[in-house]
């Protein structure tokens, strides 16, 4: 299969379809991602597993649900990201099927544990980090165990060099490169010049300027790493993928709050409303697919894994439980299954099923809305996060105390939202469908019953 294609595939931090300047008239600066939106393929209905970034990014790299995968939190010094060692992931299938492998940027799936290192996990070379997040700044970066500080460059920047590289060096070869951007995650620091352009800021806070200016950086690094394709020779058949985590983080008070224009979509980042889980999805390979098109059927994060390790002519093992589907024939605009009845749920630490979770069947969407009580974090905990990405010399081993204690909580009713109608989740009709409520109700605890039973299986 000598036309087999290559891929990289771009994943942004907690960036939703508000931050690209053509869906939010103009107020960021996203030119490169623009045009990846209107000359390739833009999938408007294509979905997270996750409101937050390791149950994501676990789902992405295994096509099966967060819990399943044991990845159920964003807490490494707690392991809670965990992806189980019985686990094979994307890389480790298309490195089978002859591909050199590549991981630069953010993992998250696995810090203080070498077994849990991007080069133990299918990926032949890492350049990135492998906690939560870094400063942009004062970053260290480990390149396949070997560790480097700051060196004046924007960390932005270092991994579009990275990849860069990447490409150049394996130009002769098939490869798969995955770029995990940490643009836009906290904090929120961005080169000068990025900065400037949004000097006037208008209705903006500071946070969000300083967004907008960590996005106009990527969206210029996204536009150096289409221009090596070019450069080599590879861009025609190169599979071109971007798409974010999550949804747009919130929150922050006066000039450091980060809401931000996202559509009108309700939710943000940690909820499983579509402002959460609702994510952009730009695809770009000449070769293979017609651009200047949307696809409007339901595509999921779990869905990649098959799809890509099919295109590559790569074997998925008969005994992987996967919960995507190949759904390439979609993306060609031939008939194509897609998974109508999708799942979500999170909530911080041990999951509680009745917080945070969601079902959609068809345009039929079932809300467990959040309990604040399951969804803090303690001060041991987060100040531990904190000082983990400063000083992470002190951290050998995951912190294996018992986890804090939930308060008492009152568990809410369920919603019911019809997305045909209402895409934007305002119109709350579980009173008028109380039938339809318990169907989905009843098999949302089913599915999360089947989920966390295999969490539980997890040795690691």
């Amino acid at each position: 299969m000598s036309d087999r294609p290559n891929i990289v595939f771009i994943v942004a931090d907690d960036m939703g379809y508000g931050d690209f300047g053509c869906f939010n008239y103009g107020a960021s600066e996203t030119p490169v991602l623009d045009s990846l939106i209107a000359e390739g393929l833009c999938l408007t209905q294509h979905y997270s597993a996750s409101p937050v970034c390791a149950p994501a990014r676990a789902s992405l790299l295994t096509g099966r649900y967060p819990h399943r995968t044991g990845a159920i939190d964003t807490l490494e010094t707690r392991g809670l990201d965990r992806l189980a060692l019985r686990e094979r992931t994307i890389a480790d299938l298309i490195r089978a099927a002859g591909y050199v492998t590549g991981l630069i940027g953010k993992w998250h799936n696995g810090a203080f544990d070498n077994r849990y290192h991007p080069n133990r996990r299918g990926f032949d070379e890492f350049a990135g980090f492998s906690g939560g997040w870094q400063p942009y700044w004062k970053w260290q970066l480990d390149r396949n165990g070997s560790f480097s500080r700051g060196d004046g460059r924007y960390l932005t920047d270092v991994f579009t060099d990275e990849a860069v590289d990447f490409i150049r060096r394996h130009r002769g070869d098939k490869f798969f490169l995955y770029l995990a951007y940490n643009a836009p995650h906290f904090p929120f620091e961005a080169p000068d010049d990025d900065l400037a352009r949004f000097r006037d800021p208008g209705n903006f806070t500071e946070a969000v300027r300083r967004i907008y200016a960590m996005i106009r950086c990527m969206d210029r690094g996204v536009g150096r790493v289409l221009e090596q394709l070019e450069r080599t020779g590879l861009a025609d058949n190169t599979i071109v993928l971007f798409t974010s985590d999550n949804g747009p983080q919130f929150g922050g008070k006066g000039e450091m709050c980060s809401d931000r224009f996202n559509c009108g979509f309700a939710g943000s980042k940690l909820l499983v409303y579509e402002g959460g889980i609702r994510l952009p999805m730009a695809i770009r390979w000449p070769a293979g697919i017609d651009g200047r098109r949307q696809v409007h059927e339901m595509v999921h994060l779990t869905d990649w894994l098959p799809t890509l390790v099919g295109l590559m002519g790569g074997e998925v093992p008969n005994d992987l439980h996967l919960d995507g589907l190949d759904v390439m024939p979609v993306l060609r605009g031939e008939r194509g299954k897609v998974n109508p009845t999708r799942f979500w749920q999170w909530n911080r630490y041990t999951p509680v099923g009745e917080c945070n979770a969601a079902m959609r069947d068809g345009n039929w969407k079932l809300v467990r809305p959040a309990i604040s009580a399951l969804m803090s974090v303690s001060n041991e905990d987060l100040g531990m996060d904190v000082d983990s990405k400063y000083n992470p010399q002190k951290y050998t081993d995951i912190l294996r105390t018992t986890e804090p204690e939930h308060s008492q909580y009152t568990v809410p009713e369920p919603q019911l939202f019809d997305l045909a109608s209402d895409p934007l989740e305002r119109n709350n009709i579980a009173a008028a469908h109380p039938e339809r409520v318990v169907l989905m109700t009843d098999q949302l605890a089913t599915w999360f019953e089947e989920i966390e039973l295999e969490r539980r299986s997890i040795k690691d």
